[in-house]
């Protein structure tokens, strides 16, 4: 699979790199957290929300909205889903990492995916970018054999349980509190999630 750089004229459709902000401090916090065989998610860390950066995120990047900061570590190589939310997502490379990443206006009316539509792009060790809402995304890939460490900020409680059942149309997408989600039939994903991905579960070692 082709694997485009952030810097390449691909990627202005999905988002930006985020310069004007000192990661060093977030990044520091990262280090004292493991990465696992499986791929795990945290939406909402104390030590990393504790960071001087937490303000001007909150204040800068999303406008004084309430934000959370967490992380998505493992060791990864396929799609197996995407994702999108109601607003932009800032991912934070603590080590090097892939995104995969698509549109939400290729989403069809019933709710599919063509999963050939996906571009893959390496972002390094230490940068920032910021996905925009439309950006279809999920768990990052490794870049190499150790596996990838990924801060995530996103509005304060995305990503948590639902307090009700959705059902029917775009709402029967929804997985989490902001989160709407397609999966792909071959990935192991919860009973109920909408599994609308056609096509190969992508695999950037292919």
């Amino acid at each position: 699979m082709k694997i485009y750089q952030i810097t390449d004229a691909e990627f202005k459709k999905y988002g930006r790199k985020v310069t004007d902000v000192d990661w060093e401090p977030l990044l520091k916090a990262m280090e004292a957290i493991p990465v696992k065989q499986e791929v795990v998610y945290e939406p909402s860390v104390p030590e990393l929300e504790a960071v001087s950066v937490y303000e001007v995120l909150r204040d800068r990047i999303y406008g004084e909205l309430p934000i959370q900061i967490g992380y998505c570590n493992g060791h990864n190589y396929l799609l197996n889903a995407v994702e999108y939310h109601r607003s932009s997502e800032i991912n934070v490379a603590a080590t090097d990492l892939v995104l995969l990443l698509g549109r939400q206006q290729d989403i069809t009316d019933d709710y599919t995916y063509d999963t050939s539509l996906i571009e893959a792009f390496f972002v390094p060790a230490g940068t920032a970018v910021e996905l925009y809402a439309d950006t279809l995304h999920y768990a990052p890939c490794n870049a190499d054999e150790n596996g990838f460490k990924d801060v995530i900020v996103l509005p304060k409680d995305t990503n948590l349980p639902l307090d009700k059942e959705h059902k029917g149309g775009e709402d029967g997408l929804l997985a989490a509190k902001n989160k709407w989600l397609i999966g792909h039939k071959d990935a192991g994903l919860p009973e109920g999630t909408h599994l609308g991905l056609i096509g190969n579960n992508i695999s950037i070692k292919e």
